[in-house]
Parts: structure tokens; sequence; C-alpha cells
């Protein structure tokens, strides 16, 4: 096995199963009145080496979600076989629109890859809220970028790349009724090389809405793109480098 590459913590970017074995066990730490909370924290825990990929620097994953909630409960959600979350870190973001967080994480079935799944906080429950389809093979993967509402239609867009290196696809969601529905997608952009232990680009807003700012497929520039009635709409800023991704994220 691959010696272990510790995992960089996600951050914002500022104005940055079917299978059929599948089992979800659910336990809760403390015993509280049911009130109104919202996740403020959350982690991976329960290392495992059952999905061998490697993408992320090395053959660990995590079996177990972590939520920390605002009055300092926390909640946990494991993942028995064939599932595990093949992930930097889960992010707090705001997928509805309601000003509270869910959690978004991304998980790997054993046999169809990667798919992007939401997760929320219900009382004392933390349960699955939506997810995408899984790539439909093993050992694919995808990589997150952020979400905002990237029209200004009023209804919040979750962005990922499908297989940053090899399908290179950029794909757009948006959560509806309850599940999640492909808004737009196109090909040419990167955001992770493989062994790395970090995600780059992001979201940027330089005054004039939320923009993806992404290396293109090729890693030769840096991409900015935007959602219009159109679709997808994107130019290249600049020769890629990390220092020039920093630049544009940070709208100079």
């Amino acid at each position: 096995m691959p010696a272990r590459a510790p995992r960089l913590p996600w951050r914002p970017w500022p104005a940055s199963a079917r299978g059929a074995a599948m089992t979800l066990c659910l336990w809760l730490a403390g015993m509280a009145p049911a009130m109104a909370q919202e996740a403020v924290a959350a982690r991976y825990e329960g290392a495992v080496t059952r999905y061998p990929h490697g993408v992320l620097g090395d053959e660990i994953e995590y079996d177990t979600l972590a939520v920390t909630l605002s009055d300092g409960r926390v909640l946990r959600r494991r993942w028995q076989v064939p599932l595990v979350f093949e992930d930097i870190a889960p992010r707090l973001w705001d997928v509805t629109g309601d000003g509270v967080p869910e959690v978004v994480t991304v998980e790997s079935h054993a046999d169809r890859g990667a798919r992007l799944a939401i997760w929320e906080v219900e009382g004392a429950d933390l349960r699955p809220l939506a997810a995408t389809p899984f790539i439909g093979q093993r050992f694919r993967w995808l990589a997150p970028v952020g979400a905002a509402d990237l029209d200004g239609d009023g209804a919040i867009e979750i962005a990922y790349v499908d297989r940053p290196h090899l399908a290179k696809t950029l794909r757009l969601w948006r959560l509806e009724e309850g599940a999640l529905r492909p808004v737009a997608s196109a090909e040419g952009f990167s955001n992770h090389r493989i062994s790395w232990n970090h995600i780059v680009g992001g979201l940027r807003n330089c005054g004039d809405g939320p923009e993806i700012v992404l290396p293109s497929g090729d890693w030769r520039h840096v991409m900015v793109v935007r959602l219009a009635a159109g679709g997808l709409e994107r130019y290249a800023s600049d020769p890629y480098s990390p220092e020039m991704l920093t630049a544009v994220m940070d709208c100079r």
C-alpha cells in the first residue's frame, strides 16, 4: 500500500444504490431535546482500505460522516460495503437556498464509482437528501467545485468536475423537488491531478455575480465560466500556474 499522504481540509473560496448489500447505520453522540440545530462542522472518520483507488495519494478512504451541530452534538452516519467516502473533506454548502448549510460529500461505490451526495440535518437526525447518479465504473471519481446561484434566478447550482483526469467535464446540478437535476455541462476542465490531496479552483465574485474558476483540461490556461441563458460561457483568462489561479480567484 502506498504511504498515506495527509489530506488538506477543504476550504470555501472567499467571494471563493442500487447495491442490495448497502446498509446504513446511524448513531448519535449525546442525548438532548430535539431543537432546530444546524451543521457547523463536518469531518470523515473510520479509515478503511476496501476501495484501493489511490486517487487522493493513498489507498485509505472513510466509512463515517461526522457532523457537529450548533449545540455541540455530533451526528454520525456510517456506510458499510459497498460504499465509502472518497473525498478531501465534507463541505458545508447551502444548496437549498434557505440560509442553512447542508453537507456535501463524494461517495464511491465498489463497482459503480463516485457520486456527489447531499446530507441534511433534520431534528436529531442526519439523513441523505439527494445524490447524483454514480459515474458507472469502479475507480472513477469527481471533484467538487462549489455551490451558488450562478445565473441569478434564485436557485442554487452545484458544480463539480466529472473525472478530472479523464472526461474532464464540468457539470452543474440543481436540487428540485428532492432530487438533483442536471443543468448544464461542458468538456475541457480539470481541478485535480492524480495523487493530489487537494482540489484547486472554485467560485469567485468580482462584482458581477458568481463565476467558476478552473484550470483548463490540459492545464495550460485558467478558465472563467459563467452560467447564462444559453448554457455555460467560458473564456481563458491567463496561462495556468498556481499563482495565476490564485490571482484570478482573488479578482486580481
